[in-house]
């Protein structure tokens, strides 16, 4: 132990000379503040006991640091600089203790990462479930895309293409048993007057013009509705049966034109 001590001395000497100047640059800095405070305090018993205004309120706070300058003056001229013997004991002393806070400042640091890691190892168990649940749900979906490809009946253009033809063929069938069907009844039901009953009525003259049936009528007015829908009127011919006409206007089959009663149309039923 006094092997060391002896290497130490002429360390130790020249830290207590480094201690003892700083000591006296305090002391010396200590002496310049207290004739500042001085100074200050000396211009203030010149102004006196007068109140001080909001122009001077950097004098009050000035007052105040002054004050606060003399308190630690005070209390550093009270105390007296403490000198750390720079020894073998006293190093490892205090290589110990600043050993024992970086430790704990680890400690510390180490059970914060832990909880976050903690935390961040929750959340990646969570994240790992939710994708295997994903996973799962696509390949059922896959399997499921499988199962409707397999099932699926691919259609080729010229077979869409006849199909349509034939729904098209049967729509036309259909439409002219309705129209042969209605033909039939409007035969059974409205036929042609009967021209020897006419000619036998006195003081009315025969007409000259072919009369139509009523199936023939209504298929001119019809084919007028969708040939030309911007103007579906037909005019009223001699071969039109006034009796059917009005039959067809009483009823709201057929509509007369407002401005031209020798025009009539058919009431579209279908828009």
């Amino acid at each position: 132990m006094s092997v060391n001590q002896q290497h130490l001395d002429p360390d130790s000497t020249t830290d207590v000379e480094d201690v003892t100047d700083a000591e006296e640059e305090l002391i010396k800095k200590c002496e310049e503040m207290w004739k500042d405070m001085e100074e200050c305090q000396n211009k203030l018993s010149l102004v006196g006991t007068e109140t001080l205004t909001d122009s001077n309120a950097q004098l009050s706070l000035l007052i105040m640091q002054v004050k606060c300058l003399t308190a630690e003056l005070s209390q550093w001229q009270k105390e007296t600089p403490e000198m750390i013997p720079l020894n073998e004991e006293v190093l490892v002393t205090l290589g110990k203790e600043e050993f024992q806070k970086l430790r704990h400042d680890l400690e510390l640091a180490l059970s914060t990462i832990q909880s976050k890691n903690e935390k961040l190892k929750e959340d990646l168990e969570r994240e790992q479930k939710w994708l295997d649940e994903q996973q799962q749900i696509l390949e059922s979906l896959n399997v499921l895309q499988s199962d409707l490809k397999q099932q699926v009946v691919t259609f080729s253009e010229s077979r869409i293409f006849n199909e349509l033809k034939t729904k098209m063929r049967d729509i036309k069938e259909y439409k002219e048993k309705l129209l042969v069907t209605l033909g039939e009844f409007l035969e059974d039901h409205f036929p042609l007057p009967d021209r020897n009953v006419k000619k036998k009525k006195k003081n009315i003259q025969e007409s000259t013009a072919q009369l139509i049936t009523l199936h023939e009528m209504l298929e001119i007015l019809l084919n007028r509705l969708f040939d030309v829908p911007h103007d579906p009127y037909v005019k009223i011919s001699d071969s039109f049966w006034p009796p059917y006409i009005e039959l067809l206007l009483r009823n709201g089959i057929a509509l007369r034109h407002p401005e031209d009663p020798t025009r009539i149309r058919l009431e579209a039923f279908h828009q």
